[in-house]
């Protein structure tokens, strides 16, 4: 047994060297912890060094024992960089109790009911929220005239978020030279090179540019007033934001006038397809009842040639009512197919997939859990939009096992086309098409079921399933739910 070096009363003290120095806390958590040295006993600074009464200046760490192997679970590893993020003075001595009782019992994270744990997982989350809030509320402001142009931004985040998130905005506006000030630090893109910078004040930031106008003339005209919850819009866009939002001063008018603008909105733009529509469809497609072995497409060669196919599918009687054929997006090569269940309204009137309230909820957490859009192929298992006329609204309506089966003709198409290495499952809709049974998603979201053919596929919700949910606490949840569960995806895509 190998002794672990003396330690007196006065403990020992570890000075990092910025607030986010994840590696520095790793590195010293390890030789703390592989000799034997409590949580107690550590003192955590940032920044110089100050000596203390003995004239020690911190640092002057034990060596790690020969051989000695420090085992701590990968999760906690991944998340505890996340929520060395947090603001909170303390966080660097609790990272590192947590990772000493970690040692005592490697299943901890998984007691709901433990305080350190809970206040682990509130951490996390808080930071996670803080780096949303900023995908959401940065506003850029034009410097100068182009082509020399640079856009400079003013954020507040509540956690030192900046150089974790800097990454979003450079795969987000890759094309565009800019600077992130913050009061912590700066962030700053060339089109080539990402620097990171000592922090700012609001002052350093510009007031206001020629573009604002024309942004605050396109905000009025996006406002849904039809939409509007006044607390849910407050728990998403927090008064302490608006200060530095250009629209912040048009809320109070909008929310004021919302509901006669609700009522217009509602008596000038119907979703239901005009009369003539079934009309100008029998015109180019003759009406008929398809047998089951009807073969558009059969000679496809490519995913455009499929779609172009598609057009005509009359396979179940679907496409009587729906305005086009919802065909499936993405690179030909794509190593992940997501799947949800149909179109929606919106998806309809566009004719393409996944462009709606759940495709906006859909997108925005693929990008915090950093997959691509454009790297993956997203399609529905049903290509037409089945709906029940209310009025001038159309409501959605579930596909039935018939109109399931007859569309994963198309689907099953896409998948030998496109050859992925897995395919999600976005709902029990998608689950059906693809495994040809019913699957409780409650049950088995985040597992990986493999067919006969071999094709791997990962169930989990269907977006619209967030917006569903009423309250802000438990929609939030979900959402972070969601959000694991494409984290999970890009680690398999990785793999």
């Amino acid at each position: 047994m190998i002794a672990a070096p003396h330690i007196d009363r006065a403990g020992m003290s570890v000075r990092l060297a910025s607030e986010i120095d994840f590696s520095g806390w790793r590195n010293a958590a390890r030789s703390l912890a592989l000799n034997g040295i409590a949580p107690d006993r550590v003192v955590w600074t940032v920044g110089e060094a100050v000596a203390d009464l003995l004239g020690r200046r911190g640092n002057d760490l034990p060596a790690v024992p020969s051989g000695a192997t420090l085992n701590v679970p990968r999760d906690f590893i991944e998340r505890a960089e996340t929520v060395i993020c947090h603001s909170n003075p303390q966080r660097f001595g609790f990272l590192y109790r947590l990772l000493w009782r970690l040692q005592a019992d490697r299943n901890l994270l998984l007691v709901a009911s433990d305080a350190d744990v809970r206040r682990f997982e509130s951490m996390e989350k808080a930071v996670r929220r803080d780096m949303h809030k900023m995908h959401a509320f940065v506003r850029f402001r034009q410097v100068g005239e182009e082509p020399d142009a640079r856009y400079v931004a003013w954020f507040e985040p509540d956690h030192f978020i900046l150089e974790r998130n800097a990454a979003f905005f450079v795969r987000r506006f890759t094309g565009m030279r800019w600077t992130i000030l913050t009061p912590h630090a700066s962030a700053s893109w060339d089109g080539e090179r990402l620097l990171i910078g000592p922090g700012a004040s609001q002052r350093d930031a510009p007031a206001e540019d020629a573009a604002e106008e024309l942004w605050l003339t396109y905000f009025r005209n996006i406002f849904n007033p039809a939409r509007l919850k006044v607390k849910a819009m407050q728990a998403e866009m927090p008064k302490k934001f608006w200060r530095n939002l250009p629209e912040a001063e048009l809320i109070p008018t909008l929310i004021a006038g919302a509901e006669n603008s609700a009522r217009e909105m509602i008596e000038k733009m119907p979703t239901v397809p005009a009369p003539h529509h079934a009309k100008i469809q029998a015109r180019h497609w003759p009406v008929r009842d398809a047998p089951a072995g009807q073969d558009e497409g059969a000679d496809a060669a490519s995913i455009p040639e499929l779609r172009e196919a598609a057009k005509a599918c009359h396979r179940c009687p679907l496409w009587r009512d729906a305005t086009q054929t919802v065909f499936g997006e993405g690179p030909e090569n794509a190593k992940v197919i997501f799947v949800g269940e149909q179109p929606g309204d919106q998806e309809d009137l566009a004719g393409k997939p996944f462009v709606g309230p759940a495709g906006k909820v859909f997108d925005a957490i693929l990008d915090e859990a950093e997959v691509h859009r454009t790297k993956v192929y997203v399609t529905n298992a049903v290509k037409h939009f089945k709906f029940e006329p209310r009025g001038k609204r159309r409501i959605h309506s579930k596909p039935n096992a018939g109109e399931i089966q007859a569309c994963r003709w198309w689907l099953d198409k896409e998948l030998a086309m496109v050859k992925p290495d897995l395919v999600v499952a976005l709902g029990a809709t998608a689950a059906q098409s693809l495994l040809g049974k019913a699957v409780p998603i409650t049950k088995m979201r985040g597992q990986v079921v493999e067919r006969e053919d071999g094709l791997k596929v990962f169930l989990t919700i269907h977006p619209s399933f967030i917006l569903r949910i009423r309250e802000a606490a438990d929609k939030e949840a979900e959402r972070d739910r969601f959000r694991a569960d494409m984290r999970a995806v890009r680690k398999l895509m990785a793999a």
